[in-house]
């Protein structure tokens, strides 16, 4: 299971298919207070997180989960790469940063890693061409 914040319905849509076309389950959130309210946290291999969201930003969620001692894999993705954001991003414990649009295979990459982090399989490298 990926967990998906994306304020974006379009772009949360896509990358459900995409994640979905490889064999991951996923479960998505318009916000990140949706994603707080939810304890899918606990069992998700990581998240999916735009930085730039309504309310909470992605930059804060990942602030929390860090100072909760969160041991959720972050892949932080963001259409305004921003030095500033990414060095804010990498020091809070993100284990990739991908700018908008992104291929589906360096999001793959990082989700394997994700897999591998929280001890469990992926369900491999897929081309959602096929």
């Amino acid at each position: 299971m990926v967990a998906i914040v994306d304020d974006d319905q379009a772009m949360r849509t896509s990358i459900e298919r995409l994640l979905q076309a490889g064999g991951y389950d996923t479960a998505s959130f318009a916000s990140a207070e949706a994603f707080l309210d939810n304890s899918v946290g606990e069992t998700a291999i990581g998240l999916v997180l735009d930085v730039e969201l309504e309310g909470m930003s992605g930059l804060e969620l990942l602030r929390r989960l860090q100072s909760s001692r969160s041991t959720l894999p972050v892949v932080v993705i963001t259409g305004r790469d921003r030095p500033a954001t990414r060095a804010r991003a990498v020091a809070l414990g993100c284990i990739d940063y991908l700018r908008k649009p992104f291929d589906a295979d360096s999001l793959t990459r990082a989700l394997e890693r994700c897999a591998a982090i929280r001890g469990t399989r992926s369900p491999g490298s897929f081309n959602p061409k096929e």
